[in-house]
């Protein structure tokens, strides 16, 4: 029975998030730094040859794909862009320190949601819907190793539903420029909706980055 590979690959670094600034669907475009760190990766460690290639369609995705895997067309996925914070798009955590309502998303972001913003359970819901379309129209379209370049936000939150071993999302960070490799298993998928995280991708130890953004 024919296994699929996919490889998560969060987008390279933009200045924005360096600056604890909540950057969600703020379409902003990666930084000199993180240009040069991807071209380092691609050159020094190099990235999986993928048969299709998709991407959130925020510009420091597509940028991303742009240089880690030049002349290769790509396929924008709108469910895999990241959180929209809403009315807290470009602000700090110290900006919105006297919010009630940023504190009641701290403490629980699953049922509240930014002002104009998504709930987690929002968010969740629409990775979950886009990744389990994604596997679909590989199976039908006969694709068996993707890359998918996203967010870190996106990625662990596919891992944290989907990824074995099983764990939080949380213990599912990594860099800019890095993500994981999964294997799906079509029977194993259609019984229990599992997918093995085989690696890390590229194939080096993930780093210990925590914005998600």
């Amino acid at each position: 029975m024919q296994s699929y590979v996919i490889n998560l690959i969060r987008h390279g670094a933009v200045e924005e998030t360096l600056k604890g600034k909540y950057i969600g669907i703020t379409d902003v475009s990666l930084s000199k730094k993180g240009r040069e760190d991807l071209v380092g990766i691609r050159e020094g460690i190099g990235y999986p040859h993928p048969q299709k290639l998709y991407s959130s369609p925020l510009l420091r995705c597509i940028e991303t794909c742009e240089i880690i895997y030049p002349d290769t067309d790509i396929q924008k996925i709108n469910a895999f862009s990241e959180c929209n914070f809403g009315e807290w798009e470009g602000k700090g955590a110290a900006e919105l320190a006297g919010d009630k309502r940023f504190g009641d998303w701290l403490q629980n972001s699953d049922k509240t949601p930014p002002p104009g913003g998504e709930s987690g359970k929002e968010f969740a819901g629409r990775i979950s819907r886009g990744f389990e379309r994604l596997v679909e129209a590989m199976s039908a379209e006969g694709i068996t190793n993707a890359s998918v370049v996203t967010h870190g936000g996106v990625i662990m939150t596919i891992l944290a539903m989907y990824g074995l071993p099983q764990a939080p999302s949380y213990q599912w960070r990594m860099d800019n420029g890095y993500g994981f490799s999964v294997r799906i298993n079509p029977f194993l998928w259609m019984r229990d909706r599992v997918a093995e995280v085989f690696d890390t991708c590229p194939a080096a130890p993930r780093g210990r980055t925590t914005d998600e953004q």
